[in-house]
């Protein structure tokens, strides 16, 4: 990965803003799969929660903490539509390295502490997601890879 995609992570405009439902792209790859999260973050907070407001103050309404659960579910559903409505796979970065890197492979530092967590039910996934939102969210987290490897994982290689 390039040095834009490490640094990459899920970043929402300012809360109780015009775009506090917004997340923050810049001009590298990693775009596209921000614009993928955003269109759930959109949906859940249009259709999804229970509040008074109407439609567009329910996107510029919301704080921090809105927007850390607004991220949450949509990885969460979005990762669960990629296992096929039957399970979800998702990667953290654990401090002690999980893989050694063999002939071939050049160790990235990253790659080599990833860790998996397995979900077989889409609630369970939704709140391990939501109580570990900062790796995804955090600067310095990774968090665009993490999601990315996620996906693969909980699609499947052969799907």
């Amino acid at each position: 990965f390039s040095c834009e995609w490490a640094a990459a992570h899920f970043r929402f405009r300012q809360p109780h803003s015009d775009l506090a439902y917004a997340l923050e792209a810049g001009k590298v790859g990693t775009r596209a799969v921000l614009m993928a999260v955003q269109a759930h973050i959109i949906t859940y907070l249009l259709f999804s929660r229970d509040t008074e407001y109407t439609h567009l103050e329910r996107l510029c309404r919301i704080g921090q903490r809105e927007q850390g659960q607004a991220l949450a579910m949509a990885l969460a559903e979005t990762l669960w539509a990629a296992g096929g409505g039957s399970r979800a796979i998702v990667c953290l970065i654990s401090t002690a390295v999980t893989v050694m890197p063999r002939g071939g492979y050049r160790a990235d530092t990253f790659t080599e502490r990833i860790q998996l967590f397995e979900f077989r039910e889409k609630r369970a996934a939704q709140k391990f997601i939501s109580d570990h939102i900062n790796c995804f969210k955090c600067e310095g987290s990774h968090g665009v890879i993490l999601f990315l490897y996620s996906l693969l994982f909980s699609r499947t290689l052969e799907r």
